[in-house]
């Protein structure tokens, strides 16, 4: 071979190279970057192409399908009560493509991508058909989120609701909500028309707040640290603990006040830790907490799921997970902001989602229970792919711990919050109201529960942002009416 031709040869087989080595890059290393990049219409068109799975509710009501269309589109997306199951569902846009809730999770199951459909996509393949998207059957009771919903309406705020023996998550609201069908369109100038008024809604409606914002949680905050003073051995239900009418912030001058006499305790500002938790005594729970010590209730919000973003739904395999954002316990504490993280102010914040877990561990004896979204899976044939099944998180405190706390918080509603009694019911709860704003000039009404408190079925956390009234009544009807729903009263 001469000089040229060997030249050629290398020249040839530098070029098949570089060939190849950019059609591997193209068709296996970058593809989901390019398949996902909004302008590639091929993508679109695909996923347009073929019925997008349904999600349902618990009772098989449809929250979201895909209708066939006479455009270029073939399928669109549509929302059933859209504003009131966004939270849950997310949307799906021609702009967006999959965004936030379910069509996020279980994007690639709805939309017929998954590898668990590979029986379903190679029948396609030789039949021509199209390759149909999954539908996600989820745990939200319908009846309870519209209850939920009815009461938060024009409100800032969120409830959430779940099976402290299961995990499954029976509502989830989150007002002000939007509507999915806005962006559902496939009108692209009406649907970023519509996405800019949403996101530039300083309401924030599109925001998740059962697991996207966090809140100081107030005095329902008093649960994790009774907590931990029950786990040290060292307290019982009559332990008799210093209140006061006021507590002077250690080395500070702020003083701590209590909203009833009741709180303040006996003559010589003594009070049981049940009454403590009743009577929501901020004097008794600053100075607990500083007895108790940062680090043990550190690690009691820890167990509880606190510092850790939590798994709602999904994974990487489904789409892109659903996760809680990680409520926050500080630390490295001074005195003063350890008193005032230990009555759920300062530097303590909370999801909703958070604060109904820790109601969910003390009615499920002390244990919490993984939260789910969504009960089975189906293909397009009805065939089931996946079911969920209950498992434990984490084991916050003993059972005795539980029980001891299922009474302190039956006592906050027989002593304390009689409005949110439910006839037939035994109810235990804890009410908070948090100060917010420059100059606590504001304040963020919460409460969180279980009921029955002999066999829950159901356990609660509700917040309304600037609330302006106390927890027990802003919140607590809210919680109530869902209770009440949920036990058939």
């Amino acid at each position: 071979m001469n000089k040229y031709l060997r030249q050629l040869f290398t020249a040839v087989i530098v070029l098949f190279m570089i060939l190849g080595l950019s059609s591997t890059l193209i068709t296996a290393i970058n593809a989901n970057k390019l398949n996902n990049d909004p302008r590639n219409l091929r993508g679109l068109y695909h996923e347009f192409n073929a019925p997008r799975g349904s999600i349902l509710a618990s009772d098989g009501s449809v929250m979201a399908k895909s209708d066939p269309v006479s455009d270029p589109f073939a399928y669109q997306r549509s929302y059933t009560n859209g504003p009131l199951y966004a939270p849950v569902t997310g949307y799906f846009s021609i702009s967006q493509r999959a965004d936030r809730g379910i069509e996020n999770s279980r994007n690639k199951l709805l939309t017929g991508e998954s590898n668990q459909l590979f029986w379903q996509q190679f029948k396609s393949l030789f039949t021509g058909s199209s390759n149909k998207g999954a539908s996600i059957e989820t745990s939200i009771n319908p009846k309870l989120q519209q209850v939920a919903y009815e009461q938060l309406a024009g409100k800032d705020g969120a409830a959430v609701a779940f099976e402290p023996k299961t995990g499954r998550i029976l509502a989830m609201v989150s007002t002000p909500s939007y509507d999915p069908n806005e962006l559902a369109s496939h009108d692209t100038s009406m649907v970023n028309h519509a996405y800019t008024q949403l996101t530039g809604n300083t309401s924030n409606p599109m925001l998740n707040r059962t697991i996207s914002e966090l809140y100081p949680p107030g005095s329902t905050f008093k649960t994790v640290v009774a907590t931990a003073a029950l786990e040290s051995g060292k307290y019982q239900l009559n332990t008799q603990i210093p209140a006061g009418a006021s507590y002077t912030l250690p080395n500070t001058a702020t003083k701590l006040t209590n909203t009833t006499s009741m709180a303040n305790g006996n003559a010589e500002g003594m009070i049981s830790l049940e009454d403590a938790l009743a009577y929501s005594s901020n004097t008794a729970f600053a100075q607990l907490g500083q007895e108790v010590g940062s680090q043990a209730i550190q690690d009691t919000a820890k167990k509880f799921g606190f510092g850790s973003s939590i798994l709602v739904d999904g994974s990487n395999s489904t789409g892109n997970p659903m996760q809680a954002i990680s409520s926050k316990f500080p630390d490295n504490l001074t005195p003063d902001r350890l008193a005032l993280a230990s009555i759920g102010q300062g530097d303590t914040q909370i999801t909703p989602l958070q604060d109904a877990m820790i109601a969910g561990a003390i009615a499920n004896g002390g244990t919490l229970m993984r939260p789910t979204l969504v009960d089975r899976v189906r293909s397009s044939d009805l065939t089931v792919i996946s079911t969920t099944t209950p498992s434990p998180m984490s084991q916050p405190m003993s059972k005795d711990t539980a029980n001891k706390l299922t009474e302190m918080m039956k006592a906050v509603i027989t002593k304390e919050n009689p409005n949110l009694a439910i006839p037939g019911v035994s109810v235990a709860a804890k009410t908070g109201t948090a100060q917010i704003g420059v100059g606590n000039e504001s304040v963020n009404g919460w409460i969180m529960g279980f009921a029955p408190a002999e066999d829950p079925q159901i356990a609660v956390a509700v917040v309304v942002h600037d609330a302006n009234q106390f927890g027990t009544y802003t919140a607590g009807p809210v919680m109530k009416a869902m209770m009440k729903e949920a036990l058939g009263k």
